[in-house]
């Protein structure tokens, strides 16, 4: 099996998806001759050509706007935003129709787009490059949103997401593009052509979107996390030594209830973590769900760790990013409470 980085695995899933049907297009700023900022639709252009795989004005809001025509017209648009953080114009786009063409349409019409986008920091981009706005998707009905944490799901995740019939929101952790980065900032990187997770077959496979996966299997505190947090979560586990158990959610929404319910029913404990602004962070509706759900398995309180509620702060990238030293105090308070 082929080891891929998560830049070519994201490659990958749209090439495949390009070759199984003519009616899936992909287009943004740069993507087209210049293969994309991080290269990720390199080579894309020069295989299906310019009317399938084309460059776009600076302009998120006709990018997206667009897109939604397409969709309506029967075509699959896979666009790009450059970054997460520029996605704000096409906001209105995004919430005001393409979240409710199924709806106000009575199902008439569906809006099979994917919104792909770098997001999250840890690469010293500053405040107009590193943030993580993905709770503003998650509360809006009709939009799907997915955060995967390594290649392999990248691209199952992203196959399904092109041939879903809603709009999704994939939002691609940057940090994680050339390997698992454990927020160990001060250590060389390992690069997923050593990660199990590098692994990604050549072809067509799809998960299904709304499964979370359990990445560490204890007993102790469950911690919820996504994108690169799982894998501070998993450095932050082992470096306390706590038997914890480490769910990695890869959808937000639609979210998998079940497993996290299961899980902290198991342990007692929970700890959310993600790397977006703390206050209406994701986190906080995981923590509602937890203690709805799981309030007589509860043996202490449910701890969020986060970002601050600041904007990125360029020159404090490391105290700012959630690391595991924040998230293994977090977990040594849950356990001690």
């Amino acid at each position: 099996m082929a080891r891929m980085t998560m830049i070519e695995a994201v490659r990958s899933a749209m090439d495949v998806s390009m070759a199984r049907d003519d009616n899936v297009v992909v287009f943004g700023e740069d993507v087209g001759y210049f293969g994309g900022v991080f290269r990720s639709t390199q080579g894309l252009q020069a295989k299906y050509g310019r009317t399938r795989c084309f460059d776009t004005p600076i302009n998120e809001s006709g990018i997206v706007g667009t897109a939604i025509g397409m969709a309506a017209y029967g075509l699959k648009p896979c666009v790009e935003i450059q970054f997460a953080d520029y996605m704000y114009p096409a906001y209105d786009q995004l919430t005001q129709e393409a979240a409710r063409i199924r709806y106000r349409s009575n199902g008439d019409f569906t809006c099979p787009i994917v919104v792909r986008m770098p997001t999250g920091g840890g690469i010293f981009g500053g405040q107009t490059h590193s943030q993580s706005p993905e709770a503003l998707f998650t509360h809006v009905c009709g939009l799907k949103v997915i955060v995967p944490s390594n290649p392999y799901d990248a691209k199952g995740l992203l196959i399904a997401a092109i041939e879903d019939p809603d709009p999704v929101m994939f939002l691609e952790p940057k940090r994680l593009y050339n390997g698992p980065f454990d927020g160990h900032h001060e250590r060389p990187v390992t690069p997923w052509s050593k990660h199990d997770l590098g692994e990604v077959p050549d072809g067509h496979y799809t998960i299904p979107i709304g499964k979370a996966e359990v990445r560490r299997v204890g007993s102790a505190v469950t911690v919820v996390a996504y994108g690169t947090m799982v894998h501070v979560a998993l450095a932050a586990a082992e470096d306390a030594g706590i038997d914890a158990e480490v769910i990695d959610l890869r959808s937000l929404l639609p979210l998998d209830l079940d497993t996290i319910v299961n899980s902290v029913s198991k342990t007692g404990r929970c700890v959310v973590v993600h790397e977006a602004t703390l206050t209406s962070g994701f986190g906080a509706e995981v923590a509602a769900l937890v203690q709805e759900h799981c309030f007589y398995h509860l043996e202490a309180p449910v701890v969020r760790v986060a970002g601050w509620d600041t904007p990125y702060p360029h020159a404090q990238e490391w105290d700012y990013f959630p690391g595991p030293g924040r998230v293994g105090r977090a977990l040594a308070e849950v356990m001690e409470a």
